[in-house]
């Protein structure tokens, strides 16, 4: 395919510098943007008497045939073109003849990249989001399913408090919303058109940058030319949005390994969403929870790879900026591909209560339930926390839970203990007792439940 600058240069690009140059191997994503916002710019040139209405016309014909050939796979991306604007261009001009190469008329190359690649994030943020409240859908299914179950509560991995497992299941759910919500803030931010900018000066026609934001679906149009083309900081924002999700799925996914496992016994994987062993027939393995886990560090990546190509860049454009795409291209299929196993995942993992409950009813978790108890005597809290880490330590050395001690072993160590003592210390009511905001009550749990569902309606 003849290049588009051949003019100042008559001598043929070296081909091996030719493949490195290309970037229509990967660029070609954006066919469909492309071709938008060719057609929102033939309007607008036309608009502004530019073209002919008949020149618009039989561009905008030419345009949307080339994207149902496309699509329908009568069209193949010539692997000789520079980039996907080039081959559209290219394609269009050998169907449409010299009303083709008036398309490019006040426009650059630099202005439409940034446009195509906005719209294309814009659309693909909007599929994550969609993703993001299946994941959330099938939190709250399992929460529902939950929001009686106790298990224990861990600092620092050692049993700390009872919890109901539904309110550590939505502690993710308000992650995930959050994640949402700076997905949607970067969207809003980067939602300007740099169309019209061109190369970095802007243009000497009599252009209406407004109109085309306006078919585009922008909320307005970058007010400088030469940042509208040479910053992608857009792309930055929403890679760091996106590292947050991984990081909260690679969290989620290290607790289900942790809960799937022997050791636990917390939830069963469905067969769906394990792997077995070569060798070990016993094995059921939480393979794809480990990958989510893995593919993490893939994410960050891109993030720290997005970072660097800007780090030392003056203005305007510069070819460095063809590495943008890859980075962000990789993160959101990845992310796509974490979101879209891990909710079926979630929603088709099994609960087991009594193992729950076992786990609960060890490790000591209600002492501060103990403590309190004292308080609620009368006893300053600092003696009361000392006198139930007394008790703990009787109870280690014993081979005892708080439940089993008898009512002359508490008052050994107090006399304000009373009968009352055990209902106040049963894993039942160290839960419901934990009625403030936020907390892991019913009644908390309940409302968090209703508040994820109305995020994700």
């Amino acid at each position: 395919m003849e290049k588009m600058w051949k003019g100042r240069s008559e001598v043929a690009t070296d081909k091996l510098a030719d493949d490195f140059n290309s970037s229509i191997g990967f660029d070609c994503k954006l066919y469909k943007q492309d071709i938008e916002g060719s057609v929102a710019h033939a309007k607008m040139l036309a608009g502004c008497g530019i073209l002919t209405a008949d020149e618009c016309a039989v561009l905008v014909e030419g345009l949307q045939g080339i994207l149902s050939d496309i699509e329908a796979g009568k069209l193949a991306f010539d692997p000789t073109a520079e980039d996907i604007h080039m081959f559209v261009e290219a394609v269009l001009t050998e169907r449409v003849g010299d009303v083709g190469k008036k398309l490019h008329t006040a426009r650059s190359r630099n202005d439409q990249v940034a446009t195509d690649l906005r719209l294309y994030l814009r659309d693909e943020s909007e599929n994550i989001v969609a993703l993001i409240r299946k994941l959330l859908a099938a939190i709250v299914e399992q929460a529902n399913k939950t929001k009686t179950y106790i298990v224990p509560g861990y600092t620092h991995l050692q049993r700390a408090q009872p919890i109901l497992f539904a309110h550590h299941l939505l502690a993710y759910a308000m992650m995930f919303i959050r994640d949402a919500g700076r997905i949607n803030d970067a969207v809003r931010r980067m939602n300007v058109s740099p169309l019209g900018s061109c190369a970095l000066a802007g243009t000497t026609y009599d252009t209406d940058r407004m109109y085309t934001a306006k078919l585009l679906g922008f909320d307005g149009y970058t007010l400088n030319s030469i940042d509208g083309v040479s910053d992608r900081d857009f792309c930055v924002e929403l890679l760091s949005a996106l590292s947050l999700v991984m990081t909260h799925l690679s969290r989620f996914a290290e607790e289900i390994i942790l809960w799937s496992s022997w050791e636990f016994g917390f939830v069963e994987l469905d067969d769906a969403y394990t792997t077995g062993s070569s060798i070990m027939p016993q094995k059921k393995n939480s393979d794809m929870a480990e990958l989510v886990r893995g593919k993490t560090g893939r994410v960050y990546g891109d993030l720290i790879a997005m970072l660097t190509v800007l780090k030392g860049l003056p203005l305007a454009y510069n070819k460095d900026m063809q590495e943008d795409k890859e980075c962000v291209f990789d993160a959101f299929e990845t992310v796509a591909k974490c979101l879209g196993v891990f909710a079926p995942m979630v929603a088709t993992m099994k609960a087991n209560k009594d193992n729950m409950y076992r786990a609960a009813s060890k490790g000591f978790i209600n002492a501060t339930d103990l403590a309190d108890y004292l308080v609620g005597k009368g006893e300053p809290f600092r003696s009361a926390y000392k006198v139930s880490g007394k008790i703990v330590a009787y109870c280690i050395a014993n081979d005892k839970v708080l439940e089993e001690l008898s009512l002359d072993e508490f008052r050994s160590f107090d006399p304000l203990f009373d009968e009352d003592v055990y209902g106040e210390i049963s894993l039942a009511a160290c839960v419901q007792k934990r009625t403030s905001a936020g907390g892991t009550g019913i009644k908390s749990v309940e409302k968090q439940i209703k508040f994820v569902e109305e995020f994700i309606k």
